[in-house]
């Protein structure tokens, strides 16, 4: 394990005037009754709060499946063009991302990623709360989702990328023991409608790659999947003290993200970019806790800091989500044995605050842990000589509340 590094002073930013917690608590209870009345009439299924101590922030308990859907109760949103297609070409400076929206509660937060005003939004697991193995409960917690007005703008107007985690992939804490994944993914496939060329709807997990940008402004989004092909967990022994249900094992025959997706990422690795924005469900560095993350395999965490250095991969940088707080946190080469420090921005939750008392180490923490409702920000300045790239977490009104800032330069 790696010495516990401070941050240098000069890559944290202190936030005058940050909302207060007592503040923020007021303005997420108020009531949205219009919404609310919506819901009501549409909710087939409800999912409850996190339950015993110390609670596991992303679990739901086991619940009654909600009525078969029959016919098409989702039908294809129409999307403006070009503004809600892909645009390959053009030049990303403003990536927003989110995780963790229940699909039975209100979501105020997208009027804030709207008025952000995004080029691309990546939703990066737990997008609907389905936890079933049924295809009708699979495709109502969907269609729920797509009732959010705000959300549906968003699909209309920005192209909205996705991967999963676990309970959008149908089971909590599921890997690739889960019998329902093959009819999961074809709901993924349905609901999001990836781009015709996409290996999501012909091959195996909905691991995916995309470039934007013209060369020297190059973005890479890849977004993995760390459920499909994942192996069985190790149980924390009975007084344990470390928070959570797992501990690492060193069992290195385990694995993450499966043979086959692991070729693929090296061949995306060696595609020309200047940034690499890697989406993973489950957070990459942060791991002093016993919750789901690479730090539970560490010899696949390894073997991701190998292969950045086999491929001669710059730029890369990652974002998670899943644990229903925001982190910003960052390895440096003397412990990743990468040439340039490797930053994993954690937002989490959409609408599933995690309101509890959190002393939660992170060893690689450079800014956080912030507990509210949240959503990511990455914003790239191309302009300048050596461009920048500002993440940002902000909170249900979209002020930011955590930043960190480095450049293209500093991440080759």
């Amino acid at each position: 394990r790696a010495t516990p590094r401070a941050a240098p002073e000069a890559t944290r930013i202190a936030l005058a005037g940050a909302p207060t917690m007592s503040a923020l608590s007021a303005a997420t209870a108020m009531p949205r009754l219009f919404l609310l009345a919506a819901l009501a009439l549409t909710a087939g299924c409800r999912t409850t709060q996190p339950a015993p101590a110390p609670p596991d922030p992303t679990a739901t308990a086991s619940l009654p499946e909600p009525p078969a859907v029959h016919g098409d109760p989702n039908p294809p949103v129409e999307r403006a063009a070009p503004d809600g297609q892909l645009l390959h070409d053009k030049t990303l400076t403003r990536i927003a991302f989110g995780s963790c929206a229940g699909q039975d509660a209100p979501q105020p937060i997208w009027n804030a990623v709207l008025d952000a005003r995004p080029d691309l939004f990546l939703m990066i697991g737990d997008n609907v709360y389905a936890d079933t193995q049924n295809r009708d409960s699979m495709r109502a917690a969907y269609a729920l989702l797509d009732t959010v007005q705000a959300f549906r703008r968003l699909r209309e107007t920005v192209p909205v990328l996705a991967t999963w985690d676990d309970h959008d992939y149908g089971v909590n804490d599921g890997g690739a023991e889960f019998p329902a994944k093959k009819m999961a993914q074809e709901e993924f496939v349905r609901f999001f409608d990836p781009p015709a060329t996409s290996r999501v709807r012909t091959g195996e997990g909905v691991y995916s790659s995309y470039v934007f940008g013209p060369e020297g402004q190059r973005v890479q989004v890849i977004l993995l999947d760390t459920r499909y092909f994942r192996s069985l967990l190790t149980r924390k022994p009975e007084g344990q003290s470390l928070t959570g249900r797992y501990v690492p094992t060193d069992d290195t025959t385990r694995t993450l993200l499966g043979e086959t997706q692991w070729a693929w990422l090296e061949e995306q690795l060696r595609q020309p970019a200047e940034l690499r924005v890697v989406a993973s469900s489950i957070q990459f560095l942060s791991d002093q806790h016993g919750w789901e993350g690479w730090g539970l395999m560490p010899h696949e965490r390894q073997r991701f800091f190998q292969l950045v250095e086999k491929t001669g991969a710059r730029g890369v940088l990652f974002i998670s989500g899943d644990r229903h707080l925001a982190d910003i946190s960052r390895i440096l080469p003397v412990d990743s044995g990468v040439g340039y420090p490797i930053y994993d921005v954690t937002s989490s939750s959409l609408n599933r605050s995690n309101w509890g008392a959190h002393t939660e180490a992170n060893r690689f923490r450079v800014e956080g842990p912030y507990l509210p409702v949240n959503f990511g920000l990455i914003t790239i300045d191309w302009r300048a000589g050596d461009p920048t790239v500002r993440f940002e977490i902000r909170d249900l009104d979209g002020v930011p509340v955590l930043r960190a800032e480095t450049s293209v330069e500093m991440l080759r």
